[in-house]
């Protein structure tokens, strides 16, 4: 088929507008590299934004001599344009370096404050006092505790004051937050507990960790107060609405996810709907697009219009609270409705780039920042993406249907890539579930909104609370119903080349979609065939491997198996069996790797779940295990967070019991006994050095030692307990192969395979090399979950066998 002459001209054209759309993007992913350097390495600043303002004056001054030397008169009109384009490069060049330059400046000007404050004299575990200012809503901080950012005020150490002006980020067990609702945007909080310096990258400068409960010195005032009162109201009124619709309206309404249980979280995570509970730039381009449509209504001219859909924008940030995230969605979704209402969705791109560097000129730690690449990357996509995947789609289905489903398909091939960045893992039916979802979540935003604004009608807002609960309900069916069905949760390759491994196969699905033209070129052709074959290989692969890691996972791992060391990233979840009787010791940081670890071995339910301690990496994914556990044995309980874990346990009909050196019971054939911590003893606090450490041999398990987390100077106080029973064939190394060991105990235990759970590319350098040294001059074998992936261990006739899922 012969492609019209008159064709190939839109096609042309249609090939200049994506490229003048994209021609701005270097001046977001320039300013975005600059800074995401200069707040890693603040020292760095100061040179770099002086050499990108020269470079910049440098470019303005090419540019000025370009536009003095503008060529006159008719022999040259055909110079012209190509003159002009040039000129357009430099302006570019232009912006992109002084943009850069200016996010550069922004982090050296910040930075005196920052290190003053980082250099107060809080290491050690001082008890401090700090005044702040809470900035951002309080939301769940893993599995068990609560986290919200806030401006410190005031760092008090001992009779010492320190005026601080920096951001900080609070974390805190659910039992010490106020009672009253009281910790909300705008109040001044006094935190009493432990400060550490944050990360490099994070735009807080300190950690707090509140070590009681939290002093509300003064309450959210004005338009904070008024805001806080209208959610209070909302969540109240959902309140005597049935579960899990009504936990979830407040998120979808105005992104309050407080009342969310941890099922229904764990749930929206695995369906890929997680992003409905938070304000993104679809909440905010729905409320501006209401307000649009009421002002054209009412007849209004176009800046009016305009001027109405900002006013009410301004008005609904406020109200879900002016945090950075909000106000980043809020930039883009006004971006993105300009670009949709005038119809011309390649401006849009361009001003989306320009929107990004202001953006991180403003606040240049977003550069480091997850939620703002999501929430980029997903705008991005549907101007870019959405309308060719819809002409793809239009080719197979009805165009209603490619039109709906090809915005969350933009969306999940843009953003999927980043989130195996949290967990390794892919939504199977990510797109189906968002495609379900999609008519309900604008349902319950709406009616949710309306119903938070009408607190002074309380007979209206209940009713208009229920009816919003419906589309909740729904949403929050969906979630549960696709995370439970088998395959879900595919598992993925983590870090970097997880990340450039979904990427890849984005990109080949989206070219096989959008499919192939009659007039492409030949290299075009032959990539669009490169692109089916590798998705039909990847699909194949990743459909079989789903299904060896569900209902036929044992298929996939030797049957003889006694000991397994789950890959669930940085965290430790080691399955022990004997006589078909499980021990599951630690859980690893978050339920869906754990859930595919045990599905592939085919364990349904555990007898007996060993909780070392509680922090998240070996506790994180405990909640998902309630009503499939028979006995919980567990260390000391730091605080009301991990108490309230073993209630949720115990109340899905588990046996728990805190123990110590001597417990001991059955697991079918085997014995297991706790070596650690010491009865009544207050030389070690709840945590790493408190862990259980239990010995477990018999029933078809090898001599096995399980050093949980354990110090150095732990370790040497339980060798002189006198509890080891030497030699041990099997030692689970303590805290992944961190640093901190005592050589002097791995050389008593005479262990001949050491285990290592632990994360791939984590931030820690674990395992680090000198304890790889002290395993490998004791003679031991290593395996270790970040680059062997599952590791399963038995003993054959007397011979101790080692399986590796990668690596040998």
């Amino acid at each position: 088929m012969t492609t019209p002459a008159h064709a190939v001209p839109a096609v042309a054209r249609g090939r200049r507008r994506t490229l003048r759309a994209l021609r701005t993007a270097p001046v977001a992913l320039t300013t975005w590299a600059v800074a995401g350097w200069t707040t890693i390495e603040p020292a760095a600043g100061p040179g770099v934004a002086l050499t990108l303002w020269a470079s910049a004056l440098v470019a303005l001054g090419v540019l000025a001599l370009r536009i003095a030397r503008r060529p006159r008169g008719d022999r040259d009109v055909i110079d012209s344009a190509g003159e002009r384009r040039r000129r357009i490069a430099v302006v570019l060049v232009v912006v992109t370096l002084s943009t850069a330059a200016a996010a550069a400046s922004s982090v050296v000007l910040a930075q005196p404050a920052r290190d003053a404050a980082a250099a107060l004299p809080i290491s050690g575990g001082r008890a401090v006092s700090v005044l702040v200012t809470v900035t951002g809503k309080v939301e769940r901080w893993g599995s068990d505790r609560l986290a919200f950012d806030a401006q410190a005020q005031r760092v008090a150490i001992g009779a010492q004051r320190f005026a601080v002006d920096v951001p900080v980020a609070v974390i805190l067990a659910a039992d010490d937050l106020d009672p009253g609702g009281l910790t909300d945007v705008g109040a001044v909080v006094e935190v009493g507990g432990t400060v550490r310096p944050a990360d490099p990258g994070d735009r807080a400068v300190l950690d707090v960790t509140a070590a009681g409960p939290l002093e509300v010195r003064s309450p959210p005032e004005g338009a904070d107060g008024a805001a806080a009162d209208l959610r209070t109201s909302l969540v109240a009124a959902a309140d005597g609405l049935p579960p899990p619709g009504a936990g979830l309206l407040p998120g979808l309404a105005v992104g309050d996810t407080s009342a969310v249980d941890a099922d229904l979280d764990v749930a929206m995570k695995a369906s890929s709907l997680s992003h409905l509970t938070a304000v993104s730039g679809a909440n905010c381009a729905l409320v501006v697009g209401l307000a649009f449509a009421a002002a054209s209504a009412l007849g209004l001219r176009r800046g009016l219009r305009v001027a109405a859909g900002l006013s009410v924008l301004a008005g609904f940030v406020l109200l879900v609270t002016p945090e950075p995230s909000v106000v980043r969605a809020a930039a883009m979704a006004a971006v993105a409705m300009i670009a949709v209402l005038v119809g011309r969705t390649g401006a849009g791109t361009a001003v989306v780039s320009l929107a990004v560097a202001i953006i991180l000129v403003l606040d240049p730690w977003l550069a480091g920042s997850l939620g703002f690449a999501l929430s980029t990357v997903a705008t991005a996509s549907l101007l870019l993406f959405a309308r060719p995947l819809a002409t793809g789609l239009g080719r197979w289905m009805p165009r209603p249907v490619a039109l709906a489903l090809s915005v969350p398909l933009a969306a999940q091939l843009a953003c999927g890539p980043l989130l195996v960045l949290i967990t390794p893992v892919v939504p199977l039916y990510g797109v189906v579930a968002n495609l379900l979802a999609a008519p309900a979540a604008p349902l319950a935003t709406v009616i949710g909104l309306a119903a938070c604004l009408s607190a002074p009608l309380p007979l209206v807002q209940s009713g208009l609370a229920a009816l919003a609960w419906l589309p909740a309900a729904w949403i929050a069916g969906t979630a549960q119903t696709f995370a439970a069905l088998p395959g879900n949760a595919v598992p993925w390759l983590g870090g970097w080349a997880g990340v450039a491994a979904l990427a890849l196969l984005g990109l080949a699905l989206g070219i096989v979609i959008v499919g192939r033209r009659t007039d492409a070129a030949r290299w075009h052709r032959i990539v669009s065939a490169l692109s089916a074959t590798s998705l039909a290989v990847v699909v194949g692969t990743t459909a079989g491997g789903a299904a060896l890691s569900g209902p036929v996972g044992g298929l996939t791992v030797p049957a003889a198996w006694a000991i397994a060391v789950c890959d669930v990233g940085q965290g430790d979840a080691v399955v022990v069996r004997s006589h078909e009787a499980t021990a599951l010791i630690d859980t690893g940081p978050d339920p869906t790797p754990l859930a595919v670890c045990l599905d592939r071995l085919g364990i349904a339910r555990i007898d007996l779940l060993v909780l070392t301690h509680f922090d998240l990496d070996h506790a994180g994914g405990a909640a998902s295990l309630a009503g499939r556990v028979g006995l919980v044995v567990h260390g000391p309980p730091a605080d009301a967070a991990d108490s309230r874990l073993l209630t949720d346990l115990r109340g899905g009909g588990a046996v728990v019991s805190e123990v110590h050196a001597g417990s001991r019971g059955v697991l079918g054939g085997a014995m297991w006994r706790v070596l650690w911590p010491r009865a009544g003893s207050k030389a070690f606090p709840p945590g790493n050095d408190a862990g259980v450490v239990v010995d477990i041999r018999g029933g078809g398990v090898p001599t096995s030692l399980f050093l949980a987390d354990l110090s150095g100077l732990a370790q040497r106080a339980l060798a002189r307990a006198g509890t080891l029973d030497t030699p041990y064939e099997v030692v689970k190394v303590a805290h992944h192969g961190s640093g901190d060991q005592d050589p002097a105990l791995y050389r008593t235990l005479g262990a001949a395979v050491a285990l290592i759970p632990v994360g791939l590319d984590n931030d820690y350098g674990h395992p680090r090399a000198e304890t790889l040294a002290i395993l490998s001059d004791t003679r031991m074998a290593v395996a270790r979950s970040d680059r062997n992936g599952m590791i399963c261990v038995w003993s054959a006739d007397g011979v101790l066998q080692v399986w590796r899922e990668r690596g040998g």
